[in-house]
């Protein structure tokens, strides 16, 4: 029982533990013929009989706003490094410090977009996601018009922290978006299209904009940045409606069938559910403003992230995922002085194109790892009496481990040797491969564990993230000056290992400290 999971004294549902199949009677959420199913898999969490929660909508409807979502989300993650091929140019023009130039133009962005989403996220719990979607993007086309027309270090330097402020929620809200929208079993699919988004936004963002660059300037990148946007945004606002759903879902059913389809509603809708909530129009839906969803204090959400840190899966989720999505982006501004100079002495154009493996890595893994986050704990629900145990998402860190440490001290080797471009690209690339098993691993596991708080746990992981990024971003070009890309590499393979092994405890004592953070007293009045 618990496949390694080790049981609790205490609880024997924790949070995050759930009826997945009938195999053993009864459920956590009830006798499991009373209860929704998709095929064999009861639904977790059950769907109200409501038409306007999100959970009832067509597939087609919710996979349209998990897209176009994704899609924004992956280019908005791109503004940070898209400028990394044209870091030498920057620090050329206007007679700035490589490390100076690469703290302001990449990790300004995304330390205030950290900042922020403390913000962000528990005004989104109160007024909804929805208004912070379409106010983000008309930010980010403003920035990006400002970023063309940018004549000074100054007011790039400026433009930079505004595009961090207007990035935050289309980099954070994503996560509870999948929450609102999907069951537990649907769920490790959507991330991982988010992730592949965010992947090749980072990726081939460097290599598009190095081409850009080199074509047309610093201020061309930010000229394509904001016709891009200029398309999002319609799509943006008529499409992505509110997710938030604050009715009730006590209710159950036996009638077993696949929410979103038309028999969904044909027999619940009728009789007293029918005459207490009709069908919300698409003209109310478009609402920017709907009052206050929650009864929350907003300061209070603002704060709540801070003591998040202190339950054991955010911790290790946010370590993780910070680890091996700093490091991503790190790759592309080091590998800038790597490629530039001798022996490769590649233009930005080129430096860009180093991008197209991983990028290519990322796509085809990020939804194979997509698939593996849904299917392997679903397959080991299924061998462990139809108990899903948050746990099993975790798994997939068997993948990103050696991959990711092997990539770090190979390309550390080979830079510093001055092998050739092909051993650099190969090394790299196993960690741009190794990041969305990593990132599946720890943001479904979060998820999973403290759905309710899957906003403000975000907003922890991505602080850290971009705190860690931030840092790297200012004293990363120093560093490997100083101590050269061996050195420098495989000390952030180790670094990176040692974050990664704490999988092994999250694992074998996940449940126990789920279990003994859902019966302390401070938890709950977080």
């Amino acid at each position: 029982m618990g496949i390694w999971v080790l049981e609790d004294r205490h609880l024997d549902m924790p949070p995050g533990t759930s009826k997945l199949g009938e195999e053993q009677g009864p459920s956590a959420l009830g006798n499991a013929s009373d209860l929704k199913k998709d095929g064999d898999v009861i639904l977790v969490p059950q769907p109200s009989n409501s038409p306007n929660d999100p959970l009832n909508w067509s597939p087609m409807r919710k996979n349209a706003i998990m897209l176009i979502l994704a899609f924004s989300s992956g280019v908005t993650t791109s503004l940070g490094p898209m400028i990394s091929p044209g870091l030498v140019l920057i620090s050329q023009q206007f007679n700035v410090d490589p490390d100076t130039t690469a703290t302001f133009m990449v990790g300004s962005i995304l330390l205030f977009t950290g900042v922020v989403t403390f913000f962000t996220a528990s005004g989104a719990n109160i007024w909804g996601k929805r208004p912070f979607f379409v106010i983000s993007t008309m930010m980010l086309l403003a920035s990006n018009i400002w970023g063309t027309f940018a004549t000074s270090f100054a007011s790039l330097a400026a433009m930079r922290i505004f595009q961090g402020i207007a990035s935050a929620p289309l980099e954070t809200l994503v996560t509870s978006t999948v929450s609102d929208l999907f069951f537990v079993h649907q769920r490790g699919f959507r991330l991982s299209l988010w992730g592949v988004m965010l992947g090749t936004g980072v990726l081939l963002g460097q290599i598009i904009s190095g081409f850009i660059i080199e074509s047309m300037g610093i201020p061309g990148t930010f000229a394509v940045s904001a016709l891009i946007f200029c398309i999002i945004l319609p799509f943006i606002y008529f499409v992505v409606v509110e997710t938030t759903y604050s009715g009730p879902r006590d209710d159950t059913s036996s009638k077993e069938v696949r929410p979103g389809s038309s028999e969904s509603f044909s027999e619940d809708l009728k009789g007293d559910v029918a005459a207490k909530e009709t069908v919300e129009t698409y003209k109310s839906q478009l609402r920017l403003y709907r009052g206050r969803l929650s009864s929350e204090s907003f300061w209070k959400g603002v704060v709540k992230p801070f003591p998040l840190i202190l339950f054991p899966a955010v911790i290790f989720s946010t370590l993780v995922y910070a680890s091996f999505f700093c490091w991503l982006l790190m790759i592309g501004v080091l590998s800038v002085n790597v490629f530039s100079a001798a022996p490769y002495n590649l233009t930005p154009a080129q430096i860009g194109l180093t991008n197209i493996p991983l990028a290519i890595g990322a796509l085809i893994f990020s939804p194979l790892s997509g698939w593996m986050a849904d299917a392997i704990p679903v397959w080991m629900a299924k061998r462990n009496n139809g108990i899903f145990e948050p746990e099993f998402r975790l798994v997939l860190m068997i993948i990103a481990i050696p991959l990711s440490t092997a990539g770090f001290i190979g390309f550390g080797i080979a830079a510093s040797e001055g092998l050739s471009l092909t051993w650099c690209l190969v090394w790299i690339t196993m960690h741009s491969i190794a990041v969305p098993f990593a990132s599946q691993a720890a943001i479904s596991y979060v998820i999973d564990c403290h759905t309710k708080d899957a906003n403000q746990a975000f907003v922890t992981i991505n602080f850290v993230k971009a705190l860690l990024s931030f840092v790297a971003s200012t004293i990363g070009n120093g560093l490997l000056t100083k101590f050269g890309p061996r050195t420098l590499f495989i000390g952030i393979a180790c670094l990176n290992l040692g974050i990664s092994l704490l999988t092994i405890p999250s694992y074998i004592y996940g449940k126990r400290l789920r279990s003994w953070v859902a019966r302390s007293e401070w938890a709950q009045k977080i």
